[in-house]
């Protein structure tokens, strides 16, 4: 898939999904994905908070029948979960008909994160619906925000991973690939997207979308510096013959021109048309930020 082939989100002609819940920084709305089922697009997203309100207290999953104008589905607080925060949830239509929801959560108290699954047999359940850690994470890694595609029974997801053995250092973050047979089982392949030394991801390199398979084709977000921690910016990477995302040399960066110029967690819904649907959080002004959608086609 060459650059010219590759759909790109753009903040031109886009619409504010979700608006920030505040005003400010620490205001976001976003950390979305979205799947489209029957006709129907999915979309799941955190609600945060600045750190003295609590961060990210929620995770809502909504429906839409254009993408664009959502209707709330059912709604995760993190204090059910004992969780300090969430971050990244994913939405999953599983081959068996029945619905799951992943939570990234963050451990009270640390820098370390899990990921646990909701599953029910439909999208209104999932509050109450059977609860399983899936990664666990460790005491040196902290795993979150994770990328899952189901193909032919067949389960991948990309996962963002924190070192946790230097203090002070734990924003770091690179993307490692696994498989599963059943969604909750995983198997670790290996870290396939790492930072690169003295470029603008020169501090984490997270997978956000799988723009597509087959050649392997991502968007991933990212940082140079700690302080740029939560304002990632967002580009593309592409496999090698080993399977290793590599950045794209020939891809723009992509970021707000407002704030602090984040443009993050961009997810990819391809529609029946041809065309793609990304959902982006994105800075505003104030420094709060939305989940805006875009169409390319």
């Amino acid at each position: 898939m060459e650059l010219v082939d590759t759909p790109l989100p753009t903040l031109e002609d886009a619409h504010v999904v979700v608006p920030a819940p505040g005003v400010g920084p620490g205001n976001w709305a976003g950390a979305a994905s979205a799947v489209l089922v029957d006709g129907t697009t999915y979309l799941t997203y955190r609600v945060r908070r600045p750190l003295p309100d609590g961060r990210g207290v929620a995770t809502v999953v909504s429906r839409s029948t254009d993408g664009v104008v959502f209707t709330p589905v059912c709604e995760v607080m993190r204090d059910d979960f004992g969780a300090e925060s969430f971050e990244r949830p994913v939405v999953v239509r599983r081959p068996d008909g029945g619905w799951r929801l992943y939570l990234s959560c963050a451990t009270p108290g640390s820098k370390h994160w899990w990921i646990e699954a909701l599953d029910a047999d439909t999208p209104e359940e999932l509050p109450r619906g059977r609860r399983r850690v899936v990664l666990p994470g460790s005491d040196t890694v902290a795993v979150k925000d994770p990328v899952i595609t189901v193909r032919d029974g067949r389960w991948e997801m990309w996962l963002c991973e924190h070192p946790l053995t230097e203090a002070g250092h734990e924003d770091r973050m690179s993307t490692s690939y696994l498989t599963s047979d059943d969604g909750l089982a995983w198997e670790r392949h290996g870290t396939v997207l790492e930072p690169t030394p003295g470029s603008w991801d020169a501090r984490g390199a997270r997978v956000t979308t799988v723009l597509s398979h087959d050649p392997l084709v991502v968007l991933y977000d990212g940082r140079r510096t700690a302080e740029d921690n939560w304002h990632e910016t967002t580009s593309v990477a592409r496999a090698d013959a080993t399977g290793v995302l590599r950045p794209a040399p020939d891809a723009p960066v992509l970021r707000s021109s407002d704030s602090d110029g984040a443009f993050r967690y961009a997810a990819a819904v391809p529609q029946p048309d041809g065309s793609t649907r990304f959902y982006v959080e994105v800075a505003r002004p104030d420094g709060a930020h939305d989940l805006v959608t875009s169409l390319t086609r």
